[in-house]
């Protein structure tokens, strides 16, 4: 039971979060982030969510912005989720380097 309430909530804090790094990074032409995965603790404190930059060459700069600038995304979900859970979690952010591990094995497979 309590892993269906998670799964729940996770996918609700990955279409929240998406939304708003897509509504950011509108000012910042070339750049795009999707959040590919969001896993919840059991007692819903946390949510790790795993970015995916394109370029990925920007990655580590826009990781350090958004983590610099946590609290203003976490109270950017709390106004969105409020009436739909009751502690908002603490968020940390990851790079989801999937698919440029696949482009690696892909060009070794290539050789």
């Amino acid at each position: 039971m309590q892993e269906t309430r998670q799964n729940k909530i996770a996918r609700l804090l990955q279409k929240e979060l998406a939304q708003i790094f897509q509504e950011q990074t509108r000012a910042m032409h070339g750049v795009m982030v999707s959040v590919t995965r969001a896993k919840v603790s059991p007692d819903l404190s946390i949510c790790t969510a795993y970015l995916s930059v394109f370029p990925s060459e920007r990655g580590e700069e826009i990781i350090q912005n958004v983590n610099t600038n946590m609290k203003t995304i976490r109270y950017e979900l709390g106004t969105r989720i409020r009436n739909q859970v009751r502690i908002i979690p603490e968020l940390r952010f990851f790079i989801d380097d999937s698919l440029d591990y696949i482009d690696h094995i892909d060009e070794l497979l290539k050789k």
